[in-house]
């Protein structure tokens, strides 16, 4: 039976989403980084989400991240830097990852930490080049307790498809509003909450309104069916180019993966929806 690694990749992505997205909203993961000597962990996000490449200061980061506002990005790292290094960041973090999974899915635990080598080979098994915070993710020392391991070894491998999907906008001369427009025409939105909760105000969507009409993507204020078609062109290019890790993990193992993670998909949506609200992480979301 030949694989559609196409559809079987945005289905493996589609579950690391879950199973990755609600540590980014976690009350205790937030608590950790308040316990830091953060005032009610401000910037835990940005912080804890960039690892290692916060070391190398907020422009790299606002590169890396590519569609969040520069000033969410330096306050974020200014406040964590004041107190904390990156390690004890992540360690708070982790300790959350390690306490939320045992507590909101108990029941995926064991067959996850057993994935976790030959997760860590596949993360070891993709190219680096181009792909920045992939890059510090992987250099960092990986966890001893095989649960948050292999969590961290899905949360590399989700990364490289994060770094290879803004390189795609890149190329397409896509600036961070157009991209966070697109995306959410794509998905179904109705209005533009997403490129605003990552920072563009109405001078930014206007000018990215008018750089995608120029290009037939949008027309009468809004993205059009043109548009849609060429986010989905970037989905299906940035599948084909994610495959190759999945093809590494091999197809019967992805699907295991997937077949571990989808019971319990909604269980972590409802995390995020209970503790951010029901429109974030909308990569984790079926699509409208």
């Amino acid at each position: 039976m030949t694989t559609d690694w196409r559809e079987l990749t945005a289905r493996a992505a589609f579950a690391s989403h879950r199973l990755i997205g609600w540590i980014f909203w976690d009350p205790t993961a937030i608590a950790n980084h308040a316990a830091l000597g953060i005032d009610n962990g401000m910037g835990y996000y940005i912080s804890s989400r960039a690892g290692g490449l916060a070391d190398a200061g907020p422009d790299v980061v606002t590169a890396a991240f590519y569609t969040i506002h520069p000033d969410f990005i330096a306050f974020s790292l200014r406040v964590a830097a004041e107190v904390a290094t990156t390690e004890q960041v992540q360690a708070a973090r982790d300790d959350a990852v390690d306490a939320g999974l045992r507590e909101y899915v108990p029941e995926i635990c064991g067959d996850l930490e057993a994935m976790g080598p030959a997760l860590w080979h596949v993360v070891d098994a993709l190219q680096v080049a181009g792909r920045p915070l992939f890059a510090a993710l992987r250099a960092r020392r990986r966890e001893d307790a095989p649960l948050v391991s292999a969590w961290l070894a899905v949360n590399t491998i989700r990364e490289w498809r994060g770094d290879t999907h803004f390189a795609l906008h890149v190329a397409d001369d896509l600036n961070a509003t157009e991209a966070g427009l697109l995306d959410a025409a794509w998905r179904g939105h109705d209005d533009d909450w997403l490129p605003r909760s990552r920072g563009a105000d109405d001078a930014a969507l206007a000018g990215a309104l008018e750089r995608l009409t120029h290009r037939g993507l949008a027309s009468n204020g809004q993205v059009n069916a043109v548009g849609i078609a060429h986010r989905q062109a970037i989905e299906d290019r940035l599948d084909d180019l994610c495959s190759v890790g999945w093809q590494h993990f091999g197809a019967a193992a992805t699907v295991a993966f997937c077949e571990l993670i989808e019971p319990v998909g909604e269980r972590l949506l409802a995390r995020i929806d209970a503790t951010a609200g029901p429109r974030w992480m909308p990569a984790a979301r079926t699509r409208d």
